[in-house]
């Protein structure tokens, strides 16, 4: 996909999420784009699957991860550079919604926007180091040669000030200056402070004592303070004159959060980062192999989900704490499992567009690390294969964790970084990877894989079976007047993106069921429903309400209830709503348009409640 032009399918990906203006905020991984949407009904994830370039969707951590590969990076400067999406250095930090409300959602979020940005120049900075390791190793170099400290000083430098980049990260994130979160980064990584730690000088401030540990290559401490430093100066916006705002705000900002960074939130996010790291290594120590291989197999799981980015303060921690981690070095081999399937999967079929799959994806994992290609285009989709890699990914686990072996640096595990892991273990750590990679390669030719699969796979999207729909009306859920679904304004719904309808502008409180059948999605501003004939009906009340996060709605229904036509589905304050600005028009959509021969609007002004207002012709 290098060098390729990507602006028609930067435009499709933005359409099918739901337009720019349905971003909140886009960040991108090794592999995937990451958007944060403000209404996920808008989002069209069977069209975005179905878009060239796109390996797959998933909808995890309170993110639509778009799949993209290796070039992910092109696609996402693409899309900044030719849609209305803006990027994370222009974005407001503010990415509340209503997914943030779980936790798990909140933390996944939190960690990959702030983290995902630094990932290619630590990946960057880990290899280096790796490549200096061997070099020393093989007398190559020695430690006191101009040209080793220079390349040292590029490896080490990412890792040692690593504050000052999560300063800037996080700063986005929550909303804070951006330099004077670097600032406050600065003094923690301030050489006199720094050498006041190694030489253990009691140090006090207004007379209190300040507990001085080393903040190079932290993590925690910066993060939270960066977040604690965003609350403070919203606080400070509030109450200082706007004649002395732009200077006293970061004045008072330095003045109170380095110290207090210095005097409370570092000491305790330290204490915290020693708990995590020892807590780690007291699970791994209690039975190395028996935690190594389930950190193995459940680990495909996790790359699967992108959840996989969420252990990196955990790793970087260890790094921090020990000097150097074994978590991702014990699930490090799985790209080689990954990899190793695929091949298997390459070498066993006849099926050329396999084969033009399969290859290219299989060297990606063992080159450079990257399993979403292998894993969402060959081994999940094939079942088998990616089991059979989970599995020797746990035995590969396991014999990693029994060996010690772990790495200096954060590391994305490949044939071109093990020379990253030369140290203790690393006989075995290799050993490892190759079992991972032949007998996942192995198992997948003999018994995991065979060409009756494409059958059921790989032939259905070039003879796809249509659903089996028959003709039916659908009603008016409101009195009001009709509008052609065209002209709504909003892209969105009026582009047919999300399938084919019509609008209504309600005059009552009670929106209703168009028709009988089964509630298959139920938000408070937006219901779907399958009917029993094959029509899948999503009823949206007004534009841009999902923000209103349910106030004035009550949702009457949930997943699964069973509805008649006429119930009422969405009690709404329709004056409220217009009060506070917000367009009420409620759109109508079949949103399985495509399975029918046409779907026809009413051609009146107006309906009242149970007229009938969409046609859905099915194919004779």
């Amino acid at each position: 996909m290098a060098n390729k032009n990507y602006d028609e399918l930067a435009k499709q990906i933005v359409a099918n999420v739901g337009g720019a203006e349905n971003v909140s905020s886009l960040v991108h991984c090794a592999t995937r784009l990451r958007f944060r949407v403000v209404d996920s009904s808008k989002v069209n994830k069977e069209k975005l699957k179905q878009t060239e370039h796109v390996i797959t969707v998933v909808e995890a951590g309170g993110q639509i991860q778009v799949v993209i590969g290796n070039a992910v990076a092109d696609v996402y400067n693409t899309i900044i550079r030719v849609t209305d999406v803006k990027s994370d250095d222009e974005g407001t930090g503010n990415e509340s919604s209503e997914k943030d409300k779980n936790l798990i959602n909140l933390f996944m979020s939190t960690v990959s926007g702030i983290f995902a940005p630094t990932l290619g120049a630590m990946a960057g900075a880990g290899l280096l180091k790796g490549i200096l390791i061997l070099c020393t190793t093989m007398g190559w170099l020695t430690n006191d040669m101009g040209t080793y400290r220079i390349l040292f000083a590029a490896a080490d430098g990412v890792f040692t000030f690593l504050p000052l980049f999560l300063a800037y990260t996080s700063a986005k994130k929550f909303g804070a200056d951006l330099f004077v979160s670097v600032g406050i980064a600065a003094a923690l990584v301030y050489p006199d402070l720094t050498a006041a730690f190694k030489a253990k000088e009691a140090l006090s401030f207004l007379g209190i004592p300040v507990v001085l540990v080393s903040y190079t290559s932290s993590v925690i401490p910066i993060i939270l303070s960066v977040y604690a430093l965003a609350k403070l100066e919203k606080g400070l916006k509030k109450i200082l004159p706007g004649v002395i705002k732009n200077v006293f705000t970061p004045l008072i900002s330095l003045v109170v959060m380095v110290p207090a960074t210095y005097l409370v939130i570092g000491p305790i996010a330290d204490y915290a980062g020693k708990l995590l790291a020892g807590g780690y290594m007291t699970i791994v120590g209690v039975n190395p192999i028996i935690a190594g291989f389930i950190l193995g197999l459940i680990w495909p799981a996790a790359v699967m989900f992108g959840l996989h980015w969420g252990f990196v303060p955990i790793v970087i921690n260890n790094i921090t704490q020990y000097g150097r981690d074994t978590l991702f070095t014990i699930t490090g081999p799985n790209n080689f499992a990954q990899a190793g399937a695929t091949l298997g999967v390459f070498l066993k079929t006849k099926d050329k567009k396999v084969k033009d799959i399969a290859g290219p994806a299989a060297i990606s994992a063992v080159l450079a690390g990257i399993t979403e290609p292998a894993i969402y285009g060959i081994t999940l989709k094939y079942k088998k294969p990616f089991f059979i890699g989970a599995f020797f990914s746990g035995i590969a686990g396991a014999i990693t964790a029994a060996v010690g072996a772990g790495a200096p640096a954060l590391l994305g595990t490949s044939l071109l970084t093990l020379t990253g892991y030369i140290g203790v273990g690393f006989t075995g750590f290799c050993i490892a990877c190759a079992i991972a990679y032949f007998g996942s390669a192995i198992c997948t030719y003999l018994f995991g894989f065979d060409d009756s699969m494409l059958i059921s796979n790989e032939k259905k999207p070039e003879s796809p079976v249509v659903p089996e729909v028959k003709d039916e009306m659908i009603k008016a859920p409101v009195n009001g007047a009709l509008i052609p679904l065209s002209e709504v304004p909003d892209e969105v719904f009026s582009s047919g993106t999300l399938g084919q309808g019509i609008a209504i502008v309600p005059e009552s409180n009670v929106i209703k069921a168009p028709c009988s059948g089964t509630v298959i999605t139920a938000y408070p501003h937006a219901v779907g429903i399958r009917t029993a004939l094959g029509a899948e009906i999503f009823v949206h009340v007004g534009l841009d309400t999902v923000k209103l996060g349910g106030k004035y709605f009550e949702l009457l229904v949930k997943d699964g209830d069973e509805v008649k036509e006429g119930d009422s589905l969405i009690k709404v304050d329709i004056e409220a709503l217009k009060a506070e600005g917000y367009n009420v028009t409620t759109m109508i959509l079949v949103t399985n348009s495509r399975d029918y021969e046409e779907v026809l609007p009413s051609a009146h002004n107006k309906a009242a409640a149970g007229d009938t207002i969409l046609s859905c012709i099915s194919r004779k």
